[in-house]
């Protein structure tokens, strides 16, 4: 992976009139993580989106407050029977796929 120059950083933008500028203070070497609840696959059902991109699965949530639930998901990237997911949320499921469309039979 090649290293950004320096005359290739996007200029830095002046703060609009009426709004103030918020500046995050990181300290040095701190990585900060969002919670996430683990899941994992239990049935791979089709491709989605406009490309075929993305890859629906069924998965079971394995601990936190929904334990147990089975959630419809999209997931991009390579992933099999039995991987696990860490999920953002678990309140919300993927649509269903619809047999609709090009190529389906």
């Amino acid at each position: 992976m090649k290293m950004a120059r320096e005359t290739n950083k996007p200029a830095e933008r002046a703060p609009q009139k009426g709004r103030r500028e918020v500046r995050q203070e990181a300290s040095k070497g701190a990585v900060h993580f969002s919670f996430a609840t683990p899941a994992k696959i239990e049935e791979i059902m089709g491709r989605t989106g406009t490309r075929g991109e993305a890859i629906q699965v069924r998965c079971r949530v394995l601990d936190g407050r929904d334990k147990n639930k089975v959630l419809r998901r999209n997931v991009r990237g390579p992933v099999q029977l039995g991987d696990i997911l860490m999920l953002r949320e678990t309140e919300f499921e993927a649509r269903q796929l619809t047999r609709s469309g090009r190529g389906s039979g």
